[in-house]
């Protein structure tokens, strides 16, 4: 029992403290500042009791019990900007860790991360004069692209891609072959799917209030639906019946893609669609396992009210209100079913506040609606999924510009794949050599920090800014259900 011993005379200790002493140093100083940046995490907490006091898990959750009662029972001395300091900080970190994570989504973020960086690579070797890059410069972008380490290293693990060569005593990159005919076979694609881009930008003016978004703003969301680089030269000119680029200040930064005529047959949902097919009244789909009997029963309580259409005037509805809410969901839903990956970064929808009408704490509603959505902070980057578009890890219905997309990671795959089998021989040749003979769970576990370095490269999440941890501490301190 000397767990419990040690957490009862820690306990005792802060009890004995006087109140405005215990919680002064919760709530300011150097702890306050500490504790906010890692979103008054577990790991934060858990790491500092493990220090200081030496104290199992069990102890650790008694003592977390002890603080909350310290700070139920004795926050009326604290200050109000304090107070509300502390207990946001705490309500916050908590709706940002109430979902339940999905494995098979997770590693469908995982993989389009890794595809994400190598495509925005390939993209600056393709802007590069003759496209052939220093690979000094790729170093310099490394930290743009949110990496660490080498940049030859990480080229060299995709031999299929990229092609590392020496040339007056300086290493330079460019496309493979292979990668060469992906890009113009994506080319190929992008131009025989510029009408169906244009419906796109189209629907996505149809449901903003004024019929009209910056271009700052929507070069954010080109990528996830796919348009190129050059949308505003290859695809608005081509329709002027249905847009026109205008600017009303003169700056450049306020020039705006606005909507000329209301296109009635584009103004159907993807939520409309799939009823019409089915012979159904328009709802949403919960794909939720029928043990989350909580959710499913806000699920259906939610999807009892009638479905309002993202393309409705919403003038009329109070904010606040559960009508509101809905024309939210069915919003967020319809943006997300436009992308190619039926997902959106949090952030990048919250620049769009304003111009949909998009709640102050659409965070908060996204984790309200599990059974629609799926909130995943893999990378340090809040991402919403949809979790229609999903079975299990990959794409119920893949995009053309996908497809050849696909081929890519394929190709990205087979070199990563490659690059892992030649390093496992090499390392198992110099141990030869040096006559250390290698176990059986010794080659296992080289393989698998093989595969998971790579994961190690992208982002640093490891310690007191671990989500994992952060979310069994809000798992144990809330008792939160699944």
């Amino acid at each position: 029992m000397p767990d419990a011993h040690m957490s009862a005379s820690f306990a005792a200790s802060l009890s004995s403290s006087s109140s405005s002493s215990v919680l002064h140093l919760a709530v300011s100083g150097r702890v306050r500042h500490r504790f906010s940046r890692v979103g008054a995490s577990q790991g934060g907490l858990k790491a500092f009791v493990l220090h200081k006091y030496k104290i199992s898990p069990t102890g650790i959750l008694f003592i977390q019990v002890v603080l909350i009662m310290i700070i139920v029972r004795f926050s009326k001395n604290l200050k109000t900007t304090d107070r509300s300091l502390y207990m946001g900080s705490l309500s916050r970190g908590f709706s940002l860790w109430s979902m339940k994570k999905d494995p098979d989504l997770e590693s469908a973020l995982s993989h389009n991360r890794r595809w994400i960086v190598n495509n925005q690579i390939k993209n600056i070797i393709l802007r590069y004069p003759d496209q052939i890059v220093p690979v000094n410069f790729l170093q310099k972008k490394f930290k743009t692209l949110d990496l660490q380490g080498k940049a030859l290293n990480w080229l060299n693990k995709y031999p299929c891609c990229f092609e590392v060569f020496q040339q007056n005593g300086e290493r330079y990159c460019r496309l493979t072959k292979r990668m060469m005919f992906l890009v113009e076979e994506e080319e190929s694609v992008k131009e025989g799917q510029e009408p169906v881009f244009a419906q796109r930008l189209a629907k996505i003016l149809m449901m903003s209030l004024n019929k009209r978004l910056n271009v700052v703003k929507l070069d954010e969301l080109k990528r996830s639906l796919g348009f190129p680089d050059d949308y505003l030269l290859r695809i608005v000119p081509k329709h002027p019946d249905i847009f026109r680029v205008v600017n009303h200040s003169g700056r450049k930064s306020a020039l705006e893609v606005e909507l000329v005529s209301w296109k009635p047959e584009l103004a159907i949902s993807h939520i409309e669609i799939s009823a019409r097919k089915q012979n159904i009244g328009p709802c949403f789909s919960c794909s939720l396992p029928l043990t989350w009997m909580k959710s499913w029963e806000r699920f259906n309580e939610f999807n009892s009210t009638p479905y309002i259409s993202p393309y409705a005037d919403s003038i009329a509805l109070v904010e606040g209100s559960k009508e509101n809410e809905k024309r939210t969901v069915a919003l967020v839903h319809e943006l997300l079913s436009l992308t190619l990956w039926k997902k959106m970064s949090i952030i990048k929808l919250g620049h769009f506040k304003r111009e949909f009408a998009l709640p102050e704490k659409l965070n908060v509603l996204l984790l309200q609606n599990p059974a629609i959505f799926y909130v995943s902070n893999k990378y340090k980057s809040y991402t919403v999924l949809l979790r229609e578009g999903y079975s299990g890890s990959e794409l119920v219905h893949k995009d053309p510009l996908v497809i050849v997309k696909d081929k890519f990671g394929e190709l990205m795959q087979e070199g990563l794949h490659e690059y892992n089998q030649r390093r496992h021989l090499l390392n198992l040749e110099k141990r030869k050599k040096k006559g250390i003979l290698v176990p059986r769970s010794e080659k296992r576990k080289d393989k698998n920090a093989e595969m998971s370095e790579e994961e190690d490269q992208v982002g640093d999440q490891v310690g007191l800014f671990d989500p994992e941890e952060r979310k069994r501490f809000y798992k144990i301190l809330f008792d939160e259900d699944s």
